[in-house]
């Protein structure tokens, strides 16, 4: 896993380029590129008909013209779908990518964190699904697979052990979560605290159990720096221009 990080915090583009362009879209993803990102995170589920698609929400409502769940439509219903016009008309022709379709287009310059995002308390097929895919194009240097579901990381571990896993985890997640106290039962590579849980203390805490840290979304430059300073391993972002500069600062 240390081929993938480097000897200062990784930029990782939120959603993309989320701040310039429509979130989880190739727009947003081609213009990460264009800012100097050093990989995406993005976020997958799964179609009606078994396909990886690549959008935050469980539905449609929020970020395109559709209506209802992503897991009752089939990829070609979604691919019907405006996935940019509601961030400005003139993002009116992105649609909800696949997750094939994002690493054709930028597998070769990103790196990328993949999360789940899966609520099932039963293996649904997102994780095999994910794994395929990054074991056909060659990702296994190149990839961290998270979620807040720590069953999801374990159905992912199970189908390749050598695939980096990191749990997403908040403020408002469940205590187990919060602390993370499943940590030893799903043997983690990495943790995803929200950017607020982190100090001095949780880096000196985190360093000795050999856990990498990846920190999310951090948009305040002042925040930026003090993360920086602390030495976490990532830093998603949806300004990935303020974090050059903080990164830059420090």
């Amino acid at each position: 896993m240390n081929s993938f990080y480097l000897d200062r915090p990784l930029r990782l583009a939120h959603r993309g380029a989320s701040h310039e362009a429509p979130q989880n879209t190739l727009a947003a993803f081609l213009l990460a590129v264009e800012l100097g990102a050093d990989g995406i995170e993005l976020d997958v589920q799964l179609t009606s008909d078994g396909q990886v698609v690549v959008i935050h929400d469980f539905s449609l409502e929020a970020t395109t013209d559709g209506q209802g769940l992503v897991k009752d439509h089939t990829l070609a219903e979604l691919k019907q779908l405006d996935a940019g016009g509601w961030f400005d008309p003139s993002f009116a022709a992105e649609c909800i990518p696949t997750l094939q379709e994002v690493v054709a287009t930028v597998g070769r310059h990103l790196l990328f964190n993949v999360e789940l995002k899966t609520r099932s308390l039963r293996d649904d097929g997102l994780a095999s699904a994910v794994v395929r895919i990054v074991e056909d194009h060659h990702l296994l240097d190149r990839v961290v697979v998270s979620s807040f579901n720590p069953l999801a990381l374990q159905w992912t571990r199970r189908r390749n052990p050598w695939i980096p896993i990191g749990l997403l985890y908040a403020p408002t997640s469940p205590l187990p979560l919060r602390r993370p106290w499943l940590r030893h039962w799903i043997e983690l590579d990495a943790l995803h605290p929200f950017y607020s849980m982190v100090d001095g203390a949780y880096m000196s805490w985190a360093r000795e159990q050999g856990y990498r840290v990846n920190v999310w979304t951090v948009d305040e430059p002042g925040d930026m720096e003090q993360l920086v300073r602390l030495g976490v391993d990532a830093i998603m972002t949806s300004r990935s221009n303020l974090l050059s500069q903080a990164l830059w600062a420090g």
